[in-house]
């Protein structure tokens, strides 16, 4: 039998494909990342193992998942289209990573991946991994297997008794990690219709969130977060922390229609309360202590490295190489930011930094302005002169 290395999380997709890649007389080895997802890893490692796996890894990767690939971003500033913090898409090279030093552990031929033919996870698997281990032999059994629909697949595993947690009453597609959470699939496919509040999980309705804001202060030391309100924190640890702190404050819900690579649209809902603080902090610090020239330079290099990122391209050179760009600029992003939550909204009401740029004798209109107005006149002529018939 040729063995081959699934990227396993226990929900439908690959609950199904093990048995079915078994019927193939495949030796199925199933690979479980643990990035934050809060499942019970000893439930879904004996699913697999019920369902055909003859060996099944379980990873914790949160740690390198925060460090390496959720801090990064952080500091390159990466938003796809404005809105989408990158939650799945930075966890996704992480996997695959794991499950190319799986199959070289265990002689491995084959990989395999439980992601459509219609979304974005297929490229940053079979990407990452080509460019990493392009030997290996890759497989999408979703693309091509006889299963058309959800609900083929849930009736598929119902037949062969494959414990699932997918119903056709709660036909939702959901992805979790310690960053953030997507929402996909039945009602949500209207775009006109609003999300239900059930499908939420990390976030309060804003509604519902406290009548008095929450006050918090964040600390970063060369563009990492280190410290919530003076308290020093382990990375994985200050997610957690800012997911409570935000959750219960109804931040970090997004609702969007965004472009996929395979070039159609997709209605998609995300949870991200402590991306949405980290970034608008770290935003904010970054207005503070960069030059105009830099910062506006790094708006554009933000948006590049959010189009890798999302569109799988991750272990690339040009990735690499605005990694080492992002470093050289966050010498100086050190200092706290002081922020306000209330009702879904989170608003920065304080910064202050060592390196900071500002300063108030040039900034003020009043008895300690220092700002020699007259050089002024000179300054606009010169300005407009290219324009002057």
């Amino acid at each position: 039998m040729k063995k081959v290395v699934l990227a396993y999380s226990g929900g439908l997709d690959t609950s199904c494909l093990i048995k079915w890649l078994r019927d193939k007389d495949y030796d199925v080895i199933a690979a479980i990342a643990d990035v934050g997802q809060g499942e019970n890893f000893e439930v879904i490692k004996k699913r697999a193992i019920k369902t055909g796996a003859s060996k099944v890894y379980v990873l914790n990767l949160q740690k390198e998942f925060v460090t390496d690939y959720v801090f990064p971003a952080l500091k390159a500033g990466a938003i796809y289209e404005n809105k989408y913090l990158l939650a799945t898409a930075l966890s996704r090279p992480l996997i695959a990573k794991h499950q190319v030093l799986i199959a070289n552990k265990e002689k491995a031929t084959t990989v395999a991946h439980g992601c459509t033919g219609k979304g974005n996870d297929q490229v940053r698997f079979e990407t990452t991994i080509a460019i990493l281990a392009p030997k290996l032999e890759q497989m999408a059994p979703l693309r091509t297997w006889e299963l058309k629909t959800r609900e083929e697949e849930i009736d598929y595993a119902l037949k062969h008794k494959i414990p699932c947690n997918v119903t056709k009453k709660n036909p939702y597609s959901i992805d979790k990690n310690l960053y953030g959470r997507a929402i996909e699939c039945g009602v949500l496919e209207d775009p006109w219709t609003e999300p239900p509040e059930e499908i939420y999980d990390m976030t309060i309705s804003p509604q519902k969130a406290p009548q008095k804001p929450t006050y918090i202060e964040v600390d970063f030391v060369k563009g990492v977060p280190t410290k919530i309100n003076g308290k020093t924190y382990k990375p994985v640890d200050l997610i957690h922390k800012l997911n409570i702190i935000g959750g219960k404050n109804g931040v970090g819900r997004v609702d969007m229609v965004e472009n996929r690579l395979v070039g159609i649209k997709s209605r998609e809902i995300y949870e991200n309360p402590a991306g949405t603080i980290l970034y608008i902090a770290h935003q904010e610090l970054e207005a503070l202590v960069l030059d105009r020239e830099t910062l506006q330079y790094k708006q554009r290099v933000a948006q590049k490295y959010a189009e890798l990122t999302y569109n799988g391209l991750w272990e690339t050179p040009l990735k690499h190489q605005l990694d080492a760009y992002v470093d050289a600029t966050q010498e100086h992003v050190t200092g706290t930011v002081r922020l306000k939550l209330y009702k879904g909204s989170c608003m920065v009401v304080g910064r202050k930094s060592k390196y900071s740029r500002y300063k108030e004798e040039l900034a003020t209109y009043g008895d300690k302005d220092i700002f020699d107005q007259k050089l002024a006149e000179g300054f606009n002529k010169l300005w407009a002169m290219p324009f002057m018939e």
